[in-house]
């Protein structure tokens, strides 16, 4: 089962100095059919303008993993921690029993991003921060695991959850697949690109809601930049 969750469908708001897409319920927007898809709990494809961000604001018992499509986002929590992460690459917040951190777009130019949260398999925990450059060339005509709480992927960002979310830059023409586990489910969405997914055409921003499929074939219609979660089902 594929349901395709087209971009002129999603909720949102605009801010003015962000304007914020919402795959699933978030905020002032609720959808109760769109509430998580297992184990994802937020995808929101956020527009910040340059020169602004979300000022110091509490997380707990979250994992929050941001993947920079445009520009960078500079991060600042209260753990001290303090970092900016480019476009291609992602940082992982294991919100754990509590952290308040911001994120400014720091840049001269507006920065686009994927903000990604997960429900973690157990509450508390300390909290922490990472990140990692990802280079695009990695991920070329291949799923390669960005952030993950899988044993197997011990090269990826740590995250607490029963999940993994993986990337991967494909050429017109191309075809990459990934295997879904039984019982679980996955999201899925082009940063960049159109593409069809077991058969099915996908928008660049639009949203693909995945299960019961054992492998996915996905083949670029054009050059194309992939973001996708595979979650338990909660």
């Amino acid at each position: 089962m594929i349901d395709i969750r087209p971009f002129a469908s999603l909720g949102g708001a605009n801010h003015g100095w962000l304007d914020a897409k919402h795959h699933f319920s978030f905020a002032s927007y609720h959808d109760d059919k769109r509430v998580h898809w297992g184990a994802l709990r937020v995808w929101n494809d956020d527009v910040i303008a340059a020169g602004s961000g979300f000022p110091p604001h509490p997380h707990d018992n979250m994992e929050i993993i941001t993947y920079v499509r445009q520009g960078a986002i500079s991060h600042e929590d209260s753990l001290g921690n303090k970092g900016r992460t480019v476009a291609g690459d992602v940082q992982v917040m294991s919100a754990g029993t509590g952290i308040k951190h911001a994120e400014y777009n720091a840049e001269k130019e507006e920065t686009r991003i994927f903000q990604i949260w997960i429900i973690p398999e157990k509450r508390g925990g300390a909290p922490s921060w990472g990140t990692r450059a990802f280079p695009k060339d990695e991920r070329a005509g291949s799923f390669v695991t960005l952030a993950s709480g899988m044993d197997d992927d011990g090269d990826a960002l740590p995250i607490r959850a029963d999940a993994r979310v993986v990337g991967a830059t494909v050429k017109a023409g191309q075809t990459v697949e990934y295997t879904l586990g039984e019982g679980r489910r996955a999201y899925m969405v082009p940063a960049v690109g159109s593409v069809e997914v077991n058969g099915q055409r996908l928008n660049a921003r639009d949203g693909a809601a995945i299960r019961d499929e054992k492998v996915l074939r996905v083949t670029a219609l054009e050059d194309a930049e992939l973001v996708l979660v595979d979650s338990a089902n909660l």
